[in-house]
């Protein structure tokens, strides 16, 4: 792609917009990037390195009076796309793209991409391990890790790229076409951003909706609406399925796993090798051997990653036992059901800290998961009315809510007694109270460390 002298207009100053804005600028485009918040509200460093490579700030509002000027418009997945200067840019006629179209465009390795509403970092971190067990020019990108623009430049003809892709990051492709995608589960997430489920599962499906019968698509058999995918992709589809045996594709009984597709007939391995807990994350795990095997990687080397796989920071990942009360990090269980896989997989009573930011979900089911599993809930964010309103419609009383999140930790421990456990699995985003789930996780450990 020729961007040589083109003004380009990029929108959102964190790491995808960054990323962006300097590929561009390596080939040679005219790049300004933007964002609504001022500069006192971004990191000075930050922008000092963006302009010191020649790309102009426009900060503080939207670029409504400037777009018209653009010969593209790069968006970051944290900016809405229905935002009016975004409209005006088509209108216009002016292309607009996000990151991750905008690097696949100048990638030279065939791409392995992962979505689903749950699930997506755990399997992309276990594909990620496996290809890079395969491949040794191997980048994890996307959703995870660090942004496809900031690592294309170094992917070969005979490498591999392993992405997480959000609905966000989706909504903006173009001729974006992985070799193998996979759809992993959908349940409703970012109805405030989308509106609507069935915009949801739309810009979900945009993963496969270039890719060829010369491509690979993983889909959840029992899942109802990635198995209608199905219909929809032109890829060889690859089916999973949790506690059921299929004619042809990954399936799993209550031991082990197996495999009976591209020229495979056997067992993968026992459930118990796994050291991830949890149903949902043989699902992963079944998701990740359909990837790595359509990638043409041997079932040995698989077999092998999956033993050594460890469960992924801030995803039901345990922290440290206190008097008999295990602490599980689930930070990243930020929508109902994330948080109810959550629940599933601990093997105690639990004393859980609930809420955050408030994505228009509807928290009923995850309440009713509570029974002969919750034994007390910290309700904490701007959700928190919502939360105590469905936790009394479902005569759930044993609860409290709590000012600041040290004091749901608190609460907990002080309600949590020998052989249970302590779970953060907030099933809501962190943005009322943090800069992201990895710094909630994150803080929960550093505290409870420290309670000892």
């Amino acid at each position: 792609m020729d961007v040589k002298n083109k003004k380009v207009l990029v929108s959102g100053i964190a790491k995808s917009g960054i990323a962006a804005a300097h590929l561009l600028r390596k080939f040679g485009a005219d790049v300004i990037i933007q964002d609504a918040k001022t500069e006192d509200k971004l990191d000075r460093e930050t922008l000092n390195g963006l302009e010191a490579e020649g790309i102009e700030l426009y900060l503080g509002t939207n670029p409504d009076d400037i777009i018209a000027d653009m010969d593209m418009l790069v968006m970051s997945p944290g900016v809405p796309t229905d935002l009016p200067f975004v409209n005006k840019a088509r209108k216009l006629g002016i292309e607009v793209i996000g990151e991750i179209e905008l690097a696949y465009r100048y990638c030279k390795s065939p791409v392995i991409a992962i979505t689903g509403t749950n699930g997506k970092t755990t399997t992309t971190t276990i594909v990620g391990d496996i290809l890079k067990a395969y491949k040794e020019n191997t980048y994890v990108v996307g959703n995870i890790g660090e942004p496809f623009a900031k690592e294309v430049l170094n992917t070969t003809n005979d490498g591999a790229v392993v992405a997480e892709l959000s609905s966000f990051q989706l909504e903006t492709i173009d001729t974006f076409r992985p070799k193998i995608s996979a759809v992993l589960n959908i349940t409703p997430d970012h109805l405030n951003r989308h509106h609507s489920i069935e915009n949801y599962i739309a810009a979900k499906e945009r993963i496969f909706e270039n890719q060829t019968p010369q491509d690979f698509c993983i889909l959840n058999r029992n899942d109802t609406v990635t198995a209608a995918m199905a219909g929809k992709t032109k890829a060889k589809v690859i089916y999973f399925s949790l506690d059921n045996e299929i004619a042809e594709g990954i399936y799993s009984d209550e031991n082990s796993i197996y495999i009976r597709t591209l020229g495979y007939d056997e067992k993968v391995l026992d459930i118990d090798e796994l050291n991830i807990l949890g149903g949902h994350n043989v699902e992963n795990a079944m998701a990740a051997i359909g990837c790595a095997t359509a990638f043409g990687v041997p079932l040995d080397i698989t077999r092998r990653v999956l033993r050594e796989f460890k469960a992924v920071e801030h995803r039901i990942e345990y922290v440290t036992t206190i008097n008999d009360i295990e602490f599980y990090n689930d930070s990243k269980g930020t929508n109902p059901d994330a948080s109810i896989k959550a629940l599933e997989a601990m093997k105690r009573p639990i004393c859980l800290i609930i809420g955050g930011y408030d994505k228009g979900s509807d928290y009923s089911d995850f309440v009713a998961a509570f029974e002969g599993r919750v034994k007390f809930a910290a309700v904490i964010g701007a959700v928190k009315k919502i939360v105590t309103c469905t936790l009394d419609e479902a005569g759930f009383t044993n609860y409290k809510t709590a000012d600041t999140f040290t004091q749901a930790i608190d609460l907990c421990y002080e309600n949590a007694e020998a052989g249970d456990c302590v779970l953060l699995s907030p099933a809501c985003a962190s943005w009322d109270m943090f800069d992201s789930y990895e710094q909630r996780g994150a803080i929960f450990k550093d505290y409870v460390k420290r309670l000892k």
